[in-house]
């Protein structure tokens, strides 16, 4: 059985591990990623498409000229992809977070079976705690630089808002804003890094605590070497 204190660390780990498959769950499910107004020019007016989107979903409303609404619609991001850039791009970025998932279940259940037990196997202590708390933070970093660079670099938006309406002409402008669903992935970084200090922590008491026990006898004290 494990000592008390590293039940404790490794209970404490676990659940920042959980918390972090719980976020990731949440990233994916939500629509909230992007807003974006994207302006058409059309005869004799001007035609705004308001969309908010995710990875799978998301919803798009048309305004002409003076703010008055058309339409509002539900509307399938692969469904509404044409381009194969920003089709790959956005299938890229589903399967980069699928493996955070995986990344985030395997990491707690390295600190579960460590808060339970002590594994004889290296890899499945702090080294495997490490190692995919690492890869899942990296994962997140790729999955944050991969979707900006389909919404400005593909235009992304644009396309999506020509899907949701009639057919539109010239494109005037885009204006792009992330909501949460982008900007809690930074919170799962956080809850990996914290991982990665409180076995980092433990495994540095319990070096210490193996190097105290191997002092040489000269570092005893004079009476008991006398002794």
């Amino acid at each position: 059985m494990p000592s008390r204190k590293k039940s404790s660390m490794f209970a404490c780990a676990f659940c920042t591990c959980v918390s972090s498959l719980v976020v990731s769950c949440v990233v994916l499910a939500t629509p909230q990623w992007v807003s974006s107004e994207v302006r058409f020019a059309l005869p004799g007016s001007n035609v705004t498409i308001s969309l908010t989107y995710g990875l799978f979903r998301g919803t798009c409303e048309q305004f002409v000229d003076a703010g008055l609404q058309v339409s509002q619609k539900t509307f399938q991001v692969a469904d509404a992809l044409s381009s194969p850039g920003s089709r790959s791009l956005n299938v890229a970025t589903i399967v980069v977070l699928v493996l955070v998932l995986l990344s985030s279940l395997l990491s707690s259940g390295f600190t579960c079976t460590n808060a339970l037990s002590n594994p004889y196997q290296t890899f499945l202590g702090p080294v495997g705690v490490y190692t995919w708390n690492s890869i899942c933070g990296i994962l997140i970093l790729i999955a944050m630089i991969l979707f900006p660079v389909n919404v400005e670099g593909n235009r992304l938006s644009e396309e999506l808002a020509r899907g949701c309406s009639t057919p539109l002409e010239k494109h005037i402008g885009s204006k792009h804003s992330y909501g949460y669903s982008y900007w809690i992935m930074l919170l799962i970084i956080l809850l990996n890094v914290a991982s990665l200090i409180i076995i980092y922590f433990y495994d540095h008491a319990r070096y210490s605590k193996k190097k105290e026990q191997e002092r040489p006898i000269e570092n005893a004290p004079k009476d008991v070497i006398l002794f």
